[in-house]
């Protein structure tokens, strides 16, 4: 999902996502673990995509995939910044939790660059429900 300068891109990158739950079966949901899982997705795109308004110009491009019962989410920006948990994480102050919830919630995530592009890419991994 390309997102050109469009207001409202939190929304968007959740709509956009749960589309492809439900073309990848996660939703609906028949248990309260699958619920979870799906809303653990939806949670860190929320995440990914306002970390990169807040610290990234906004973000450029989503893309979601999933191979063998992981869900891969990927959210270009252009920024310079490395995104990483605060510590010490302080959970009774507002704001500052983004990172540390996707390190909670998913199986592993990063950041990609490529040199000589401006940005980078922040991806994260997410498994299905048993």
């Amino acid at each position: 999902m390309s997102f050109d300068d469009q207001s409202g891109v939190v929304p968007l990158a959740r709509d956009f996502t749960r589309q492809a739950l439900y073309a990848w079966g996660w939703l609906p949901s028949d248990t309260a673990d699958q619920r979870a899982a799906a809303e653990d997705v939806l949670l860190v795109v929320s995440e990914l995509v306002t970390n990169a308004c807040l610290h990234a110009e906004g973000p450029d491009e989503l893309w979601i995939t999933c191979e063998k019962k992981v869900i891969r989410l990927e959210v270009s920006d252009r920024g310079t910044g490395q995104p990483s948990p605060r510590t010490p994480h302080r959970a009774g102050r507002p704001g500052g939790h983004g990172m540390f919830i996707v390190q909670r919630l998913c199986l592993d995530w990063g950041v990609v660059r490529t040199p000589g592009v401006a940005g980078k890419r922040v991806w994260a991994e997410l498994g299905a429900p048993a």
